[in-house]
């Protein structure tokens, strides 16, 4: 309908168009996916008429993907939208904050987290980035990774003995009872060597 009207607009007198059937339920699918074409459909909005493509209509996220023109993973993220805390779908809703800062607090699944970080952005005017950051620290921090323990003196002298009386590497693992020793070597001539070691012994 938009666009016939847009054509009687500029007085085209011929409008190509393609006539099909359709059921009353065909009819909403494609009055669903022409509105979500429509550039000024907001974040939330465009969510809900895929959230209705999806239970209503049984679409998957590919099969919407396809009919709009967008990849699965834009679907996806879109609906995830609705994971979002109230109060951040509303600043949302009302252009408070972008749709970028909404992805970023996504991340947060505790809403109180993600109210307090809205709270931040709007005080100190955040940018995506900054809010990415903040989203992140707020995430916990990487824990350190312990120092390297240092190598037992004795354990090192008993690898070197081994390693001098079997002419190969040895590697020594102690545990708190027991342990593993392990002989290297690289070759079948090798191994038939060292058992002839061992059995001498």
């Amino acid at each position: 309908e938009r666009r016939l009207l847009a054509a009687k607009s500029i007085d085209m007198e011929h409008v190509p168009a393609i006539i099909r059937e359709a059921t009353d339920q065909e009819l909403v699918e494609l009055a669903l996916i022409e509105n979500v074409q429509r550039e000024d459909l907001g974040p939330l909005e465009t969510a809900e008429a895929y959230r209705q493509l999806n239970e209503d209509f049984g679409l998957s996220h590919e099969e919407i993907a396809a009919r709009v023109g967008k990849s699965r993973t834009t679907i996806t993220n879109t609906l995830r939208l609705f994971n979002l805390a109230d109060e951040v779908k509303q600043a949302l809703a009302l252009g408070i904050i972008s749709e970028g800062h909404a992805r970023a607090l996504l991340s947060l699944n505790n809403e109180k987290a993600q109210v307090a970080v809205l709270d931040s952005i709007l005080k100190q005017n955040l940018n995506v980035r900054q809010t990415e950051q903040l989203v992140r620290k707020l995430g916990g921090e990487k824990p350190e990774t312990a120092p390297p323990t240092q190598p037992d003196p004795e354990v090192k002298a008993l690898e070197e003995q081994l390693r001098q009386r079997l002419g190969t590497k040895v590697s020594l693992n102690q545990k708190s009872r027991g342990g593993t020793l392990t002989i290297h070597y690289y070759s079948a001539e090798e191994l038939d060597t060292l058992i002839a070691i061992i059995l001498e012994d």
